[in-house]
C-alpha cells in the first residue's frame, strides 16, 4: 500500500556499469528504504532511466537528490510528484482458480484491464500493466481467491505532459 512519505526520484544516466550500485549505494548508506526500483535502457542506447520510489521525509530526499545530481554518470534528476507524474508497473500473478470460480475471477480481470496469460485446470496467470493503485486493488480482490505467487515489476514513471507540449502533440494529430 501506498504511503505518503513515498517520494519518486527519475534519473536518466550513462548506461554504464557500476551507475546502479553508486545510486542504490547512496540510499542505502543513509538507511533510506527504496520501496521500488526500476532501470532500463531509453530510446538513446547510451542512456538509462532509473525511477526510483522512496520511503523518506522530503526534506532528507533533497539532500539525496542534490549527491545523486554530483555523481558523474547523472543526466539528470528530477522528483516527480504523483500528481505530475503518468506511473505504470506490470503485475504477474498466479491465482488458484477452480473451475467453478474461474468466470468470477476472469470478470474481475477483465474490468480492472487486466488479461489471462496462462491456464491449468487448478489456476490461472493474469497479467495487469496500470497505476500502482489499480494494482493493490487488484491483489486485494485476487487475495481472497488464493494468491499462489506474485511478481510486481517496480514503478517507471515519466513526468506530465505540460499544456504547451498538449498544444503542440494535438497539432500534430491534425496535421
Amino acid at each position: 500500500m501506498e504511503s505518503k512519505n513515498h517520494h519518486i526520484v527519475s534519473a536518466l544516466v550513462e548506461n554504464k556499469s557500476g551507475v546502479l550500485a553508486r545510486i542504490a549505494g547512496l540510499f542505502a548508506r543513509r538507511g533510506f528504504n527504496i520501496y521500488s526500483l526500476a532501470v532500463a535502457p531509453t530510446n538513446d542506447p547510451n542512456l538509462s532511466r532509473v525511477t526510483i520510489v522512496v520511503d523518506v521525509e522530503a526534506s532528507l530526499l533533497s539532500q539525496v537528490v542534490n549527491q545523486l545530481d554530483k555523481l558523474i554518470n547523472v543526466v539528470e534528476i528530477q522528483e516527480l510528484k504523483p500528481t505530475d507524474a503518468v506511473e505504470r508497473e506490470l503485475l504477474l500473478a498466479t491465482v488458484e482458480c477452480s473451475l467453478s470460480k474461474r468466470t468470477e475471477v476472469i470478470q474481475i480481470v477483465t474490468a480492472l484491464g487486466g488479461e489471462i496469460v496462462d491456464v491449468n485446470l487448478s489456476g490461472l496467470t493474469i497479467e495487469m500493466s496500470s497505476s500502482p493503485d489499480k494494482l493493490d486493488a487488484l491483489e486485494e480482490l485476487l487475495s481472497s481467491y488464493g494468491i499462489i505467487k506474485l511478481q510486481r515489476t517496480g514503478r517507471v514513471a515519466l513526468p506530465r505532459l505540460t499544456k504547451e507540449s498538449d498544444t503542440y502533440t494535438n497539432q500534430l494529430k491534425l496535421a
